[in-house]
Formats: structure tokens, C-alpha cells, sequence
């Protein structure tokens, strides 16, 4: 997957994607939809998401685990499969560590498309860990943002991530008041599994898209319930983000829109640059299965990736015992 990433460019990945997702989320009325199965313990959760149309199936396993750096290993690890439905036949298994970022950037670029005010250039970002760069290139690069200003309450964050976007206009902020002020769009893309209040309604400025990307699970929030009544609030499958967005706050005849009806009905969406608008993002399963479609595309367009013996290819399929070479001698 970084060799695909390195040889294709970043931007080239996430637009990919992004084409991807306009198709899938524009045939929303087509999958075969469910909440992801979350096993949730005290450290962190494993979860398994799965989706798919009448053609194709698709599942992401992934984790969430907050404290894995004391240990040496990622908050999020994954890896997912691409299955023809019909035959059941896995067509791709792929890394999807990287992938989900790369999806998740993709995701946030889509929705802010569709959302955010058209000539936005100023954008704060709050949360500077693994996904931190993956998301200010594809606000630079696809949609045009153009100043990033970044806080993180692990300074160590921040500076590695302007380290390793030094050729973009990156500021440093000693706060998060400050990192918001006066811009266009803000993201929060923090870790820890509490219910934390990283924005308020007080931050909160007229005509500001609010990308919400770190509260993914029950017991986890990012912004406070007065930031939800400041605008509208769009989501990707309302189940899913009744138990697990930043919504789990609110009444459950709390008023959202799920993100597929803005494609169909634009006034769905944003009608003026003072509104605001709040993507209460938790990751849905569509959006893996868009971004397998694409991987796979991929390696059969640029010959990536290799044959693996997954599943036994046999001369007599009714024959798995004699096939595994169980067959016993008889003496």
C-alpha cells in the first residue's frame, strides 16, 4: 500500500477515493447497511465493519486503542477484503492501517465539498496524531485551503506534524480558542474514549463547517451539546450515529441529515456562507467499501499487490478431506 501511495502521490490517492465515494454515496439506497459489531473493553475497542451491494462485499477489522504508543504499536490497525457476493470469492485482501486514513481524509474532503462555504481558506486542526497530515493535504490539495492552524496538548504532536508538512503554511497555536479563531473550517481529530468537549458554542463563529471526526464510539464526544445547536448537523448512517457520533448527547428526535441526501437534494445542505454546518463524522462501513473498490482498481490498472493461497482452489470441490491430504492409510 505505500509503494501504490508513493508511486500514484497522496493527492492522487484521496482524489481516488473521493470519486469512489460520490458513487457509492449517490447509490445509498442500494447497500446492504448495519452498524459496525463493536467489542468494546476498558483500553481501547475491535470492531468489524461490514457493507455491500447485490455485486460486491466488503469488511473492514479494525481497531481503537488510545494507549498502544506506551506499547510501541498504532491507536488504529486494520485490514480489510473485497468479495465478489455472488460466489462469496475474495477478490482482494488489503492493509487498511493506511488506507483508513487515507479514507477518512477522502471522507472529510467529501463532506466539506458539499458543506463548507466555497471560497473557505483557513482551517484549524485540532489534533495533531497520525491522521493529523493526511487530513490538512487533502483540505490543501483537493479542496484549497490554503493556512492551517494546529494545537495539540501533546506539543510533540505538533511539531511533527509541521515537521513533516514544512512546504505548507502551518501555524503552531498555544490553544485551541486560538487555533479556531477567525477560521473557515475546523477539524477535531483527537483520541482518548471520553466524553471530552474539545469545541464549545462559544468557539463557534458564523459560517464555520465543523468536521468532527474523533468521537466514534459510545462514551466518546468531541464537541459540547451547545456546538450542536449552533447549525445543522449531517451524518453518515443516523443508527450508528445515534449510539457513537457526538449526537449520543442529544434527545433522540434530536434533527439530523444523513450526508446521501445532500447529493440527491442540495438544499439539504448549506444555503449561506453565515450558516453553520457540523459533519458529526464516526466512519461508516460504505466509505471502506468505496476505498477497497478502489485499491482493488488499482491493482488490477497497475498490476500491485499478489496472488495469496486464501482460500484452496481444488480439482473436486466436494472433496476437502482427500484435497488436505487427510485421507488415512488403511493397513
Amino acid at each position: 500500500m505505500a509503494r501504490l501511495v508513493r508511486d500514484l502521490g497522496l493527492k492522487t490517492c484521496i482524489e481516488g477515493v473521493v470519486e469512489k465515494l460520490e458513487e457509492d454515496y449517490g447509490r445509498w439506497e442500494t447497500f446492504q447497511k448495519s452498524a459496525r459489531t463493536a467489542n468494546h473493553c476498558e483500553l481501547g475497542v475491535v470492531e468489524l465493519m461490514p457493507s455491500s451491494t447485490d455485486e460486491e462485499f466488503a469488511f473492514k477489522y479494525v481497531n481503537g486503542h488510545p494507549k498502544n504508543y506506551l506499547h510501541g504499536m498504532s491507536t488504529v490497525m486494520a485490514f480489510g477484503a473485497l468479495s465478489d457476493l455472488k460466489t462469496g470469492w475474495p477478490n482482494l485482501l488489503s492493509e487498511m492501517t493506511l488506507l483508513t486514513a487515507i479514507r477518512t481524509a477522502a471522507m472529510s474532503v467529501f463532506a466539506a465539498k458539499h458543506l463548507a462555504k466555497a471560497d473557505s481558506t483557513r482551517m484549524a486542526m485540532i489534533g495533531c496524531g497520525a491522521q493529523s497530515e493526511f487530513q490538512i493535504i487533502a483540505f490543501n490539495e483537493i479542496l484549497g485551503i490554503r493556512e492551517f492552524f494546529v494545537f495539540d496538548t501533546d506539543p510533540h504532536a505538533a511539531a511533527k506534524l509541521k515537521r513533516n508538512l514544512s512546504e505548507l503554511n502551518v501555524t503552531i497555536c498555544n490553544s485551541i480558542i486560538e487555533a479556531v479563531n477567525g477560521v473557515d473550517i475546523v477539524t477535531t481529530c483527537t483520541a482518548d474514549k471520553t466524553k471530552a468537549t474539545i469545541l464549545t458554542g462559544s468557539m463557534i463563529e458564523p459560517g464555520m463547517h465543523i468536521n468532527a471526526i474523533g468521537g466514534d464510539c459510545p462514551g466518546k464526544t468531541e464537541l459540547a451539546a451547545d456546538v450542536l445547536t449552533k447549525g445543522n448537523v449531517y451524518v453518515e448512517y443516523e443508527p450508528q450515529t445515534r449510539v457513537e457520533g457526538d449526537i449520543q448527547q442529544m434527545s433522540a428526535d434530536f434533527p439530523v441529515t444523513e450526508l446521501w441526501r445532500v447529493l440527491q437534494q442540495p438544499s439539504a445542505g448549506r444555503m449561506s456562507d453565515s450558516e453553520v454546518t457540523i459533519y458529526d463524522s464516526v466512519g461508516f462501513a460504505l466509505e471502506d467499501f468505496s476505498a477497497l473498490r478502489w485499491v482493488y482498481s488499482m491493482c488490477q490498472k497497475h498490476a500491485y499487490g499478489e496472488p495469496i493461497d486464501l482460500v484452496p482452489i481444488m480439482p473436486d470441490v466436494k472433496d476437502l478431506y482427500g484435497h488436505s491430504g487427510l485421507v488415512r492409510s488403511l493397513v
